[in-house]
């Protein structure tokens, strides 16, 4: 299940997305803008800078901006650093794989077999999905509202 620090973290990215790639913005501007509280979003920044997500500007004009653009930051990037892998199980992980200590045999485990699907689903769904078609998405939902 999605956390509330990877929904929140979804919900300050878009608003980044939004205000624009060169235009830094302050934190309280994004918590108010998201609906996040600041304090909690301060952290969330914190962690997404340290992977390139997100970067930030000192100073008088500075803030954060998305660290790559809009195309490239897809909601499986956002999701794995916020919450971990995106796996139900550690032996169908892409980013955490580990053997389960209780598995006789992966090649014929019933369980990993349907895991591995799940897993595939799942990131095929959050990786084609980008910050860039998260706002052409909210586009299309504004002028047919």
């Amino acid at each position: 299940m999605l956390s509330q620090k990877g929904r929140y973290a979804l919900h300050a990215l878009i608003v980044l997305a939004e205000h624009g790639p060169h235009e830094p913005m302050m934190i309280s501007e994004i918590a108010e803008k998201a609906h996040v509280p600041r304090k909690f979003l301060e952290q969330i920044l914190l962690d997404l800078k340290r992977r390139g997500i997100v970067r930030s500007l000192r100073g008088r004009q500075g803030g954060y901006m998305l660290g790559r653009t809009r195309k490239e930051i897809s909601f499986a990037d956002i999701i794995r650093q916020t919450d971990g892998p995106l796996a139900l199980s550690p032996c169908v992980s892409a980013t955490a794989y580990h053997r389960c200590r209780d598995c006789l045999d992966e090649g014929t485990c019933a369980i990993r077999k349907v895991l591995l699907a799940a897993r595939d689903a799942t990131a095929s769904v959050l990786e084609s999905q980008t910050l860039a078609s998260a706002l052409a998405s909210n586009r299309r939902a504004r002028r047919a509202a």
